[in-house]
Formats: C-alpha cells, structure tokens, sequence
C-alpha cells in the first residue's frame, strides 16, 4: 500500500514538474512563418529549461486565448487590441519586443495603377475603384486589422467579387494571392520569407501607417491561477533582452532584416 502512495506520488510531482517545464505561447503566423521563432527558441530552452509550445494564430484569437487562460504568454502585433486586452486585466508586463513594417503586393502587371504609390490609403482606394482582386486575411488577425484600418481611413468601399476573405494564414493568403494575380496587404517578415516562393511584387510601402509594432504580453495571474507566470514572466524578460534583441537583429533572409529589434532597457 505504501509502495503504490508513493508510486503516485512520484507519477503526480513528476507530471507537475513537466507541466511547470513547458510554457504556451501564442502568436503571430508572421513569428511563425518568417521561421524567428525556430531560430530563437533553442536559446530560451537552453537559457531556462522550458519548452515552447508554439501556437501561430492571429493577433485575434492570440489574444482570445489569453482571455480565455489556454495560453501563458503572447507576441502579437495590433497595439489597439492589445491595451483594450490589458485594460480589461486579461494581460500585464507588455514590452516592445520588434517592429517591421507592411507592404501591399501584387502581380506585376498592376491593374490597379498603385506601384510607387506613397499614401497606403490612396492605393486601396484605387484597388477598390478598379475593382481588382484583393485577398483579405479576413481573421481578425494583427494584418487584418490593420487593412480594415486603412479602407476606413479613406472611405474606400471594399464589397464586391473583387474583395475576398480567405480567413487562412499570411502564407496561405500570399499564395492564394499568387493564383489568383490579386493585391494583398503583408508584413515584411513574412514577405521575406515567401517572395522568392510566389511572383508577386511589392508595389506600395513607405507610408508611416504601414508600421508594424510587436509587444509581448504575459497573462495577468490574478484572472487565471493555473497560468505558468513565473515561464511567462521568464520569456519576457529573455525575450526583451540585449543577448536575445541582437539575435533578433541579426535574423536576415536574402540579406534583409525581418524584425528591428526595439525592447526598452
């Protein structure tokens, strides 16, 4: 009888020390599909002995699923939503962590007249008014936000055929987009990533709208007890430092930064 106690003992404390060894991350699929996230990790283990477990989704449902206490930690980028999520309490600690930019893409024969276009807002307008065929993420993702909010800073009108919500991943759309000879609005991290894979072309960027800002979040404990805050509040402070912001800066495809690391001292 003894020998089965502690039997269950030893199977309980080992499974608890198993759970306390991993740590939930939610992001973005632009960490994911720009292949970061695979470059940075081995460090954070090696660093702390937790083990990722890496979710890519939408800003959106990252965000959901901090709410909802499925995730430690998220990395998202859509700022609005993201102190709308620590006001609420779900979130605490955010930090800067990186920032690229977006670009609209699209098949070289641009039927739409955009290239070189300076204003993103003027170039959406002009997509919608030629009714070309654009991809939306259509998730509620940080680039979907992000689109929605340039339409609705010119007014632009974007129901039709034309306008198509693909509700997939940034890689996914990008592809579609490619089929199809369409527009679609991309951050530059994962543009990097599948420009040599699709024949799209970047046809507007510049414009100071188009910034992409990224933050790490750790949710608030007091919403969710069974959080690992301790793994999340390591993975902050890991991912923020000056050792982990210089792997961040050195990360190049073709030669090109994906992030430019940003984390305040």
């Amino acid at each position: 009888m003894k020998f089965k106690y502690l039997l269950l003992l030893t199977l309980f404390l080992t499974h608890s020390q198993s759970y306390a060894a991993n740590l939930r991350l939610a992001t973005t699929t632009s960490t994911a599909n720009s292949g970061l996230l695979e470059q940075i990790l081995p460090a954070f283990k090696k660093h702390t002995g937790y083990q990722v477990h890496v979710i890519a989704v939408g800003t959106g449902k990252a965000l959901r699923m901090g709410m909802d206490g499925d995730v430690d930690v998220v990395l998202v980028h859509a700022r609005q939503a993201e102190e709308k999520f620590l006001a609420a309490g779900y979130g605490v600690n955010r930090k800067d962590v990186m920032y690229n930019d977006f670009v609209i893409v699209g098949p070289a024969s641009d039927p739409a007249g955009i290239r070189g276009q300076k204003d993103a807002t003027v170039a959406m307008e002009h997509i919608a008014k030629q009714q070309s065929i654009f991809i939306s993420r259509g998730d509620q993702s940080g680039t979907h936000k992000k689109e929605l909010s340039l339409w609705q800073q010119d007014n632009a009108i974007h129901t039709g055929d034309w306008y198509r919500e693909a509700g997939q991943g940034m890689g996914k759309v990008l592809q579609i987009s490619n089929e199809l000879n369409a527009y679609t609005l991309v951050d530059r991290g994962t543009w990097l990533a599948y420009a040599d894979k699709v024949e799209l072309q970047v046809l507007v960027e510049g414009d100071k709208r188009l910034f992409n800002p990224y933050g790490v979040i750790a949710i608030n404990p007091q919403r969710h007890k069974e959080v690992n805050y301790k793994g999340a509040m390591a993975f902050v402070n890991w991912l923020t430092s000056e050792t982990t912001q210089k792997q961040i800066g050195a990360f190049r495809i073709h030669g090109k930064n994906l992030f430019i690391p940003d984390a305040k001292p």
